[in-house]
């Protein structure tokens, strides 16, 4: 399981979040809204959060992306890309199969 994360929203975290070098951004599932992957729940992200127990991890320009075991189960069998949608202004997630 990858996450990748796209330079346009890599930039949307910094500008609008306003992240920095050394900060970490937790993906997690949360119930509630709407995934492709799992009626009942979407994504959501929590900033600087403990890194413990992380079953994947990316790191763009100092700022480190995981996800840890609590949510495993969320992403079993997906990579994560986080996208940036320029209507919208804010990220967007999508779901690639691991084959």
């Amino acid at each position: 399981m990858e996450i990748k994360v796209s330079d346009q929203a890599l930039q949307w975290f910094k500008d609008d979040v306003g992240v920095s070098d050394g900060d970490t951004i937790k993906f997690q599932a949360k119930y509630g809204g709407y995934s492709p992957i799992h009626e009942g729940f979407s994504l959501a992200f929590a900033l600087n959060e403990p890194m413990e127990d992380t079953i994947t991890t990316t790191e763009r320009d100092g700022i480190t992306f995981f996800i840890d075991a609590t949510d495993a189960w969320y992403f079993e069998g997906y990579n994560l890309i986080v996208e940036y949608n320029e209507q919208l202004d804010e990220v967007a997630y999508d779901y690639e199969e691991i084959q």
